[in-house]
């Protein structure tokens, strides 16, 4: 074992890698409940989200720590799930099986990036503050879905949206829940956000909300209601390519990052490169693609590896470890299915992620003009318009626009005006 995961080397040993493992399991594994509840809402099977989740996770978390070595847990990302089940589907009229299609030719053209040194050039082409714009709307929108969910904020014919009757017992036990994983999140409590859900549970189930699951344990089912459901016909006849787009740039990137900063945080950096990086881009390639084929949205490095990281994680010991006990979740779903039935439960998650995405924008170049317009089209179009694509659409059409007014249009990249004109074509022509 130490001769596959180098833990000598990494200065680390079984118990500490099993013990970041546990660790890390319980500070992400939110998503098995999160993802299936929100995918759910564009008409999917929930236990077969619920099994595609764990699978898929299981999958690029696995290559991540078998060929790559890194301490890394790769899941559906949160952000995605929403764009996949309200912007695309819901928001489009896309049905489920044509947006899974997109996620798989998402997935293809992932894996061929992780191979060639285009995946540099593509990055390199997006200034950060509109990276981190991207990060900041998506935050914003998610969190949005969050509020809606618990009817904290509610249509209103006057004016779109007011706040919600707070006495609401649903309401009124997500505000509670909320300030519950607030304080736990305050003390730094490891898995603050599962510990937070549990919490919200249990006064659910005081309060009435919650009925318990006749079976607290069985056998994982429902996974042919989603796998291998895809429509790639669908995904060219409606013109998705601004939906392939978003999913393969925010994933290509939301990965880059979040494993350059945990790789950062355990000391595995050489020289301020990362090595192995095909191997770990590879495992989110497959990840993305596996679960597009089984029924579940895009993966993506999760940040919630740098916990793990911590306690001393340093090796992909600690993603194995985390892939085992994700496989033991699956015999849980009765269980999953009630916790995800409760907005009040899921919906404090949302809110909280969000503001931990949005405090990206601290940041960003607010003092250059021309980025700083797109970013800001960026993060209030992604919620307003409820739309991940469009607001990044309108954004890197402002970008080259305005570096061309100001006489400054060889300051861009020459693949972004490639991305300008796709995005035109989509937002003009295309159903979005």
């Amino acid at each position: 074992m130490d001769q596959w995961f180098r833990l000598k080397e990494r200065g680390t040993s079984l118990p500490t890698e099993v013990l970041a493992g546990v660790t890390t399991f319980l500070t992400m594994v939110y998503i098995v409940i999160v993802n299936p509840g929100i995918l759910s809402s564009a008409g999917m099977d929930f236990h077969g989200v619920f099994v595609a989740t764990v699978l898929a996770s299981i999958a690029g978390t696995l290559i991540m720590g078998l060929a790559a070595n890194y301490p890394i847990v790769v899941a559906p990302g949160m952000g995605l799930n929403a764009y996949f089940a309200f912007s695309v589907v819901g928001g489009s009229g896309i049905s489920w099986q044509t947006a899974l299609g997109a996620v798989f030719v998402a997935g293809i053209l992932f894996v061929a990036l992780s191979l060639t040194s285009f995946r540099y050039m593509l990055l390199d082409a997006i200034p950060a503050s509109l990276k981190h714009a991207i990060t900041a709307g998506i935050g914003l929108f998610i969190t949005f879905i969050g509020l809606q969910n618990a009817k904290i904020v509610v249509d209103s014919p006057s004016t779109l949206l007011t706040l919600g009757s707070l006495t609401e017992p649903m309401t009124l036990l997500t505000i509670i829940g909320l300030v519950v994983t607030l304080i736990l999140m305050s003390y730094r409590v490891k898995g603050y956000l599962f510990l937070g859900m549990l919490v919200t549970a249990v006064l659910a189930w005081f309060m009435g909300l919650l009925v318990l699951p006749e079976q607290v344990v069985a056998l994982p089912t429902g996974l042919a209601a989603t796998a291998f459901q895809m429509d790639l016909t669908g995904v060219f006849a409606n013109g998705l390519y601004a939906v392939i787009f978003t999913f393969l740039l925010i994933t290509l990137f939301d990965t880059t990052g979040t494993m350059l900063g945990v790789a950062e945080q355990a000391g595995l950096l050489k020289d301020g490169k990362f090595p192995r990086s095909r191997g770990a881009l590879m495992a989110d390639a497959i990840g993305t693609t596996t679960g597009a084929l089984l029924g579940t949205s895009p993966t993506s490095a999760y940040i919630e590896s740098s916990a793990g990281v911590a306690v001393g994680g340093r090796t992909g010991l600690t993603a194995v470890t985390v892939s085992l006990l994700l496989g033991l979740t699956l015999f849980f779903s009765p269980v999953i299915a009630v916790l995800a039935s409760i907005p009040a439960i899921t919906a404090p998650s949302l809110i909280i992620v969000g503001f931990l995405m949005i405090s990206v924008v601290q940041k960003m170049e607010w003092t250059d003009f021309e980025v700083a317009i797109p970013a800001f089209l960026i993060i209030v179009l992604m919620p307003l318009t409820y739309s991940i694509s469009t607001g990044i659409g309108v954004g890197f059409i402002a970008y080259p626009v305005l570096k061309a007014v100001r006489g400054k249009w060889r300051d861009v990249h020459p693949i972004f005006y490639l991305f300008a004109v796709l995005f035109f074509i989509q937002l003009a022509f295309f159903s979005h």
